[in-house]
């Protein structure tokens, strides 16, 4: 009954709830008083003063009731004082708190002191797998593209479900799901097949891989993915002896728990072999709820797509400016077994700005630092974006990049 009372009712009733039980307590008290001094007076005075006690305890008696009866229908007296006061002050503080947490979350000069600028450079660092998390739209096949430019491999994409132009980047034949469920299956048979090829070649011929056998697997949606009848040993095998093996996977889902990964009853494997990339809300989420951090969760929310979790580390790098071009076409001459590479077309003014002062400086490393000084093109631009032209630019033909992470430079080769 107490949480259908106002919180202007619900104080009306605790002060008659105490006022009855205080008024018992005081009436017993005297009226006990009263039994004591009667025992002690003249035997005419005795009648009034015994009248006086008994009337008084009546009336104690009454309160006690009172009290019964009212404590019966508030239920836990003290529980229901504080739930129905936090409700009042809510519903009439609100606008002022809630102004109060907005302006002290949301500190413009705030930022995590283990920040990741590179994610990239992290994942290869612990040498582990990618379990990418995020809902539609927070960027989950940018980020891949972008993940497997930089570690590089045959790219080969799981997704039963694209839509026209979902992975134009990818061979066609390199996109399997046309066929549903039994074509992924056979198709991470056959990848099974080559990893097992590739323990043999490292036994037999060399420890070191050739990069024509690396492959960068994506599984789009693995929930989906997990109901191939080899979904489960694909991504064990992989997890566990992958990275020695150049065979790198992605998985993708929008939760990342055991069972969406195939992994139900190994969840170690995800924790050991996985490392985490949580996107957008997902993100958010996982500072608030799991690192118990607001002022993380508000720092997400600010800076949109270009900022996520990496494990528990935050990690902020923007892919809005990236734009990858069709990969660069090949022609293999048979009979002068050369190579020709065509140089991708509509490059912007920032690329455009990189390529001419490689050209007039050949040979000369070109450093995001040094672009920021030598002209204003670049001045809204953090270090890390400048970066990813260098990387997009030489992953099209044109130039080369030199180191990783924040020393990592570009110049011109032809």
């Amino acid at each position: 009954m107490s949480s259908d009372l106002h919180p202007s009712q619900l104080h009306q009733h605790l002060q008659m709830y105490f006022r009855a039980k205080w008024s018992f307590w005081g009436s017993l008290t005297v009226g006990c008083g009263l039994l004591f001094l009667g025992a002690t007076q003249k035997p005419d005075s005795k009648p009034w003063i015994l009248g006086a006690s008994v009337g008084t305890l009546e009336v104690g008696r009454r309160h006690r009731q009172t009290a019964k009866l009212l404590e019966e229908s508030l239920g836990d007296i003290d529980r229901a004082s504080r739930v129905n006061f936090q409700a009042w002050a809510r519903a009439n503080t609100q606008p002022t708190s809630q102004l109060v947490l907005t302006v002290g979350a949301l500190d413009a000069n705030w930022q995590p002191d283990n920040l990741i600028t590179d994610p990239v450079e992290y994942v290869n660092k612990v040498q582990k797998h990618v379990a990418l998390v995020g809902g539609t739209g927070d960027g989950k096949s940018t980020q891949a593209q972008y993940f497997s430019t930089r570690i590089g491999g045959k790219v080969v994409v799981y997704d039963v479900d694209s839509a026209k132009g979902d992975w134009a980047w990818v061979e066609p034949t390199d996109l399997i799901g046309d066929g549903g469920l039994p074509e992924v299956d056979k198709a991470m048979e056959e990848a099974l097949d080559h990893l097992e090829k590739m323990r043999v070649y490292r036994k037999e011929v060399s420890k070191d891989i050739p990069q024509e056998f690396a492959r960068f697997y994506i599984a789009e949606e693995f929930p989906v993915l997990a109901d191939c009848s080899n979904a489960s040993q694909w991504i064990r095998q992989h997890a566990k002896v992958g990275r020695k093996r150049k065979q790198f996977i992605m998985c993708l889902a929008q939760n990342d728990t055991a069972a969406n990964f195939a992994l139900e009853g190994d969840a170690d494997i995800l924790d050991t072999c996985f490392v985490r990339i949580r996107l957008g809300k997902k993100a958010q989420d996982y500072a608030r709820s799991t690192l118990k951090n607001p002022q993380l969760e508000q720092w997400l929310k600010a800076g949109g797509k270009k900022r996520f979790m990496v494990d528990d580390c935050p990690c902020e790098l923007d892919l809005g400016l990236w734009q990858p071009s069709a990969q660069v076409a090949t022609e293999i001459s048979d009979k002068e077994n050369t190579q020709v590479q065509t140089s991708p077309s509509g490059m912007n003014e920032y690329e455009q700005f990189i390529l001419d002062w490689g050209q007039q400086h050949p040979g000369e490393v070109l450093k995001a630092a040094h672009l920021s000084r030598a002209t204003r093109l670049f001045d809204n631009m953090q270090p890390d974006e400048i970066r990813i032209f260098f990387v997009s630019m030489a992953d099209r033909g044109l130039g080369e990049v030199e180191g990783n992470g924040d020393r990592l430079g570009w110049r011109w080769s032809k």
